[in-house]
């Protein structure tokens, strides 16, 4: 006999979709996280900064690979409907792969390009922040909490830039799963 799960249908004909998910997801998560890694290596090898701003030219492709991966989930379930939960979980696990392929790239540049490249990009990263404090109207400026972002950011480690690349390529990730998601659903 065989088994059923919440929705009444057969096992056999769950297991195959939930293989598709899958599959589609780690294509698509590996390859965008590998597309950022490499970015990041390019940036490096062409002399800028590649921890800095302009790594986020490649973590803005994640969302396109979200939005892919549920259309092709969508395009190869015809003529069934994937439904919110296939196309959901594809979206949030291409995302989560980037997001950790991403970082370990962080983790893995930083440890190949040394101590002298991660102090470039602390004195970048604080001359970003004081020119925002400058900017700052003085009846809006919180000195404690300039001095401790000033000290944040002095104190950044690698770790601290893997975590803030994690965070930010899955909330670019998932800001477009979940409208991908319910639009591709059907």
């Amino acid at each position: 006999m065989q088994s059923v799960d919440s929705l009444n249908k057969p096992a056999s004909v769950i297991a195959p979709a939930w293989g598709l998910v899958i599959r589609l997801a780690l294509r698509f998560g590996v390859g965008v996280g590998v597309v950022c890694g490499l970015w990041m290596l390019g940036l490096q090898l062409t002399g800028n900064n590649a921890f800095g701003p302009k790594q986020m030219l490649a973590q803005l492709l994640v969302p396109l690979a979200v939005i892919g991966s549920q259309w092709l989930l969508r395009r190869k379930s015809a003529p069934g409907r994937p439904g919110l939960g296939r196309t959901m979980a594809v979206g949030g696990l291409t995302a989560l792969l980037a997001a950790l392929i991403s970082a370990a790239s962080v983790v893995g540049l930083a440890n190949g390009v040394g101590e002298t490249a991660l102090a470039r990009h602390r004195a970048e990263a604080l001359e970003i922040v004081q020119m925002q404090h400058a900017e700052t109207p003085k009846a809006k400026r919180n000195a404690p909490l300039e001095k401790q972002q000033l000290e944040k950011v002095a104190n950044l480690t690698v770790s601290d830039m893997a975590v803030g690349n994690f965070s930010l390529v899955l909330l670019f990730g998932l800001l477009l799963a979940f409208p991908g998601g319910i639009y591709f659903r059907e």
